[in-house]
């Protein structure tokens, strides 16, 4: 039922700043102990599957001596049933090795899609919390990014990075251990490779992490810019601002192909500093090796082992650090969800308050959207229960400001702002029984049956006080005249609703739910003349017997309400009903004279 205003505000004047005040990302320590915190109820699954990927990973490690030993068989004309029981143990190695690889990468998978759910539920939750003013600050399109991307890259990290890298950090670790096994002179051997891919590994962390952040960031104000110029395409026609939005569009998008043009160039150095060490660690252990059998150290399947064991370690150290690209690129995602999950909520902490009554009380009220960028100054207002009082003035006079911080979506900067005693940021939704309702101009129309749509307001509304909440607003006939009356799906990819109707059924929902004060924004403004007149109408049937604050776009609200308030400058500079402003040639008598002159024109 709640919109969010635009105040004015809108962006096709201006270009979103990507490094403006975008939602919160979690440092790596806060992002690290949320992962663990999801995974602490799942500790058991979480050791059972490492156990299962450990016996998988040594079982597998059998199959480079068992080669060795076929080759020492050959050297020394070893016996046919000789080689042939080594290969039947070769057979089963391959077997258990693949029970025990499937079960183990199962478990893995069920762990990481159980921690993704609840990680997701958890933003959803979280997001649905976050104040309206810190949305619009962000952007729409960082809020977007982070719920379709950062949770694509994430969930597709889960499902293929996260098992595959856990097989390769085992195999790396359990090879290492096998060759000390055989002789620790390899094992040195093989350590030869190690500090370039440490170094490897160091240098590329160090520029990938803040690379991937600013791709994210990036993203971000690509899809805002995106959204706004899509969305506001109508607009930007009218005003000749296509070539203009374009050009932010391709700027943002050059952008981000810069940032992943970078990240080609840092992944192509990694891996030619990978091959490096490769070729130095299988020279330094094939060496070895000829040096150990030449003076009857080992013999010759040892060192085949031994070799073995060092080129089945190209694919696994291979893997962990593609892998260890992907997992810097999700863990800059993660770091995004995480900010806005691991964010404190105080609203859902503590039961919400209980108004004693509408009476609105405003004192002193003063308000920033931006440190230093006053927009209310000084507010003193008091409007009785029952009293409907309409707020006038011209664009940007602070009126949307105003109705926002008495509907409480958030708290002034200075002064108290009260509804029946009670800060409204303190009471609780709607739907649960609350005081305050709002509706604005920008109404949305959820996907899904009109029955549905009306039901968020009332879930236990039976069809027939569906029937008459919409009769009451003059929506009924048309309702029921769709395609499959109140079962027609409406929203995205259903029926669409112009906007008189999209303002009625925020009006039959404002019925359903009826709360004792309402705080109507701009609400008819996105009808015609015809339209509006007749939401003017349901408008006053839904506020009927309820406080009311009508931000009027037709001062005809204003001349129907019990007492008008003028605002300009972020200031109230007149009071009174719609007769005594008229006859007090003030600011109102102005509006009013401007207002009716053309519609006497018309008519």
């Amino acid at each position: 039922m709640t919109g969010t205003p635009g105040d004015g505000r809108g962006t096709a004047g201006r270009e979103p700043d990507a490094s403006g005040p975008l939602l919160p990302v979690a440092t790596p320590a806060r992002t690290r102990a949320a992962v663990a915190r999801l995974l602490r109820p799942q500790r058991g699954l979480a050791v059972t599957a490492f156990a299962a990927m450990t016996a998988a990973t040594a079982v597998g490690l059998l199959v480079q001596p068992l080669l060795g030993r076929i080759v020492d068989l050959a050297a020394d004309r070893g016996s046919a049933d000789a080689i042939t029981v080594t290969a039947v143990l070769l057979a089963a190695v391959a077997v258990a090795q693949g029970v025990t690889t499937g079960l183990g990468l199962s478990l893995i998978s069920r762990l990481g899609e159980t921690t993704l759910a609840r990680l997701r539920e958890r933003f959803v939750e979280r997001a649905l919390e976050l104040p309206l003013d810190r949305i619009e600050k962000a952007g729409a399109g960082d809020l977007t990014a982070r719920v379709t991307a950062d949770v694509s890259l994430i969930a597709e990290a889960v499902r293929n990075a996260l098992p595959e890298l856990a097989r390769s950090l085992l195999t790396i670790v359990l090879t290492f251990g096998a060759l000390a096994l055989l002789d620790w002179r390899f094992l040195l051997a093989a350590l030869v490779a190690v500090p370039v891919q440490a170094l490897t590994a160091r240098w590329y962390i160090r520029r990938a992490v803040p690379l991937y952040a600013e791709q994210r960031v990036a993203g971000s104000a690509q899809q805002q810019q995106l959204l706004d110029t899509i969305g506001g395409s109508s607009t930007l026609r009218a005003l000749r601002l296509e070539r203009e939005h374009t050009r932010r569009v391709t700027r943002r998008s050059r952008s981000v192909v810069g940032l992943t043009m970078r990240g080609v160039r840092l992944v192509l150095g990694f891996y030619g500093r990978l091959h490096i060490a490769e070729y130095l660690g299988l020279a330094a252990v094939l060496l070895t090796g000829y040096w150990m059998v030449r003076q009857g150290a080992a013999s010759l399947g040892t060192a085949t082992a031994a070799a073995l064991y060092l080129h089945s370690l190209f694919t696994p150290v291979n893997a962990a650090l593609v892998l260890l690209d992907d997992a810097q690129s999700a863990h800059a995602s993660l770091a995004r969800l995480v900010g806005v999950t691991d964010r404190s909520a105080p609203r859902d902490r503590r039961r919400p308050g209980a108004a004693g009554g509408t009476e609105i009380t405003v004192r002193g009220v003063g308000h920033a959207h931006r440190h230093g960028h006053p927009v209310l100054h000084d507010i003193d207002l008091t409007i009785r229960q029952g009293e409907r009082v309409a707020l006038v003035g011209a664009s940007g006079a602070g009126k949307t400001t105003l109705a926002r911080l008495i509907a409480g979506i958030q708290p002034p900067t200075t002064g108290t702002v009260l509804v029946g005693g009670v800060p409204p940021t303190e009471l609780g939704p709607v739907a649960a029984g609350g005081t305050v309702a709002l509706i604005t101009q920008e109404t949305h129309v959820f996907a899904g049956p009109l029955a549905d749509d009306l039901r968020l307001a009332r879930p236990d509304a039976t069809d027939d006080e569906l029937r008459a909440a919409l009769d009451r607003v003059d929506a009924l006939v048309w309702a029921e005249e769709l395609p499959d009356g109140l079962a027609t799906v409406v929203g995205d990819g259903g029926y669409r609703l112009d906007g008189a109707r999209t303002q009625a059924l925020a009006l039959a929902r404002l019925i359903l739910a009826d709360p004792p004060l309402v705080i109507l924004d701009e609400a008819t403004a996105e009808a015609g003349s015809a339209g509006a007149r007749a939401l003017e109408k349901a408008v006053a049937r839904a506020v009927d017997g309820r406080t009311a604050l009508v931000v009027a776009h037709r001062l005809s609200q204003a001349a129907a309400a019990d007492r008008v308030v003028v605002m300009e400058s972020g200031r109230i500079v007149e009071s009174g009903t719609h007769d005594e402003l008229r006859t007090a040639g003030g600011p109102y008598a102005s509006l009013w004279e401007a207002w009716s002159d053309p519609r006497a024109t018309d008519s």
